[in-house]
């Protein structure tokens, strides 16, 4: 019998949401259905202001937002159910992420925030919300970050190789499913600097294919002080985001080099994304045998050949396993909703260094009979 969930997602790029249809039916991850829905300009915007760390955020503002996404990730559920003809009834639950707004795993009193409301997105679809993932996890003194390394033993367990996983979203993050060596942590930027830095120059949400970035050279002085950054000398389990790797640390580091060309920087940034990936999975995953992609990164093939020249073995996407790389991500908050629907804990504590596995996320009842 069936085990349909929706997994909602929307990461720090911004871009929009990630909805796909999962059925889990004998203990396997088949994708049914896909739906992806891009934020205008105008609410990328001020969901981007609202989530700058550097300035201060009206409560106004925060309620609007959490409305107004908590609407657009019920809207999400709903073309996505309407595109796949099944009827919501038959869905168990849907795993909402939400947006992260700050993300403070270190501080003082730790806490992760999203927003997105799920009680909307519960309401207008019938079923039954999972959300609000990662405060458990923080609760029980991990960072609530990363999650996706639960997800990924689930998914490639059934394989024997030596598999590292990477996700390259706007923060980078492994996994390593060696059978004597399961961890997980964020590696350091992403696409978040990139997607930041071209847009800037070129009005551009990306740089497709690294084409921008083909156009410039590595600055090896940049490189080393972007590398000299103190996060990437941290032992794991450790998690980061935009809080850290923001505008103003790269506005801040650049400030020298203003005689370099854009496209130099942007080849600099893509280039400590790469080292910062290749140097995680040498120190802490030696025995990895292949590299696995997914993430938006996964679709941008200087990227890949960049990790290729550093890591002496095949460097794939989830593609090859069967899982579309642009939707491995969402797929996992389908997978943690239903774990948490189940009664069994979400996170994996050799990852975010929780002190023990919970159950994840508040449980908001659908309406449907």
């Amino acid at each position: 019998m069936a085990e349909l969930y929706i997994g909602l997602m929307s990461g720090t790029s911004l871009d929009g949401i990630d909805a796909v249809l999962i059925n889990f039916e004998d203990n396997s991850c088949q994708i049914i259905e896909s739906y992806y829905q891009t934020f205008k300009s105008q609410f990328k915007t001020r969901l981007s202001e609202l989530s700058n760390p550097e300035k201060p955020v009206l409560l106004k503002d925060l309620g609007e937002l959490d409305c107004i996404l908590g609407q657009a990730f019920a809207e999400a559920a709903t073309k996505l159910i309407e595109k796949s003809g099944v009827e919501a009834r038959n869905i168990r639950a849907i795993g909402s992420h939400g947006l992260t707004i700050h993300h403070a795993p270190t501080a003082d009193q730790p806490f992760s925030l999203q927003i997105g409301d799920p009680n909307i997105i519960s309401q207008k679809t019938g079923i039954a919300t999972v959300a609000d993932f990662r405060r458990r996890d923080i609760a029980a003194h991990g960072q609530g970050a990363p999650l996706v390394p639960a997800f990924h033993r689930f998914l490639f367990s059934r394989y024997s190789e030596e598999l590292c996983i990477v996700n390259i979203g706007g923060i980078a993050n492994i996994s390593s499913l060696s059978p004597n060596n399961i961890l997980g942590f964020d590696t350091g930027p992403g696409n978040t600097l990139l997607d930041y830095w071209i847009k800037q120059n070129l009005d551009k949400n990306y740089d497709l294919n690294g084409n921008w970035a083909l156009e410039g050279s590595v600055e090896q002085t940049l490189l080393s002080q972007l590398s000299a950054d103190p996060y990437f000398q941290l032992q794991p389990p450790k998690s980061t985001g935009k809080e850290h790797f923001s505008a103003n640390w790269l506005e801040s580091h650049i400030q020298k080099f203003q005689h370099l060309k854009a496209q130099d920087i942007q080849r600099t940034l893509i280039q400590l994304t790469v080292n910062s990936i290749a140097n995680a999975i040498k120190q802490y995953t030696p025995l990895t045998r292949k590299t696995v992609l997914c993430g938006g990164g996964a679709n941008n093939p200087l990227l890949i050949r960049l990790l290729h020249e550093q890591l002496n073995h095949p460097v794939l996407t989830t593609a090859e396993y069967g899982i579309d790389p642009d939707y491995v991500e969402a797929a996992a908050f389908a997978w943690l909703a239903k774990q948490s629907i189940e009664q069994k804990p979400g996170n994996l504590p050799l990852a975010t260094g929780a002190e023990a596995p919970v159950i994840l996320g508040g449980v908001y009842p659908g309406n449907s009979t």
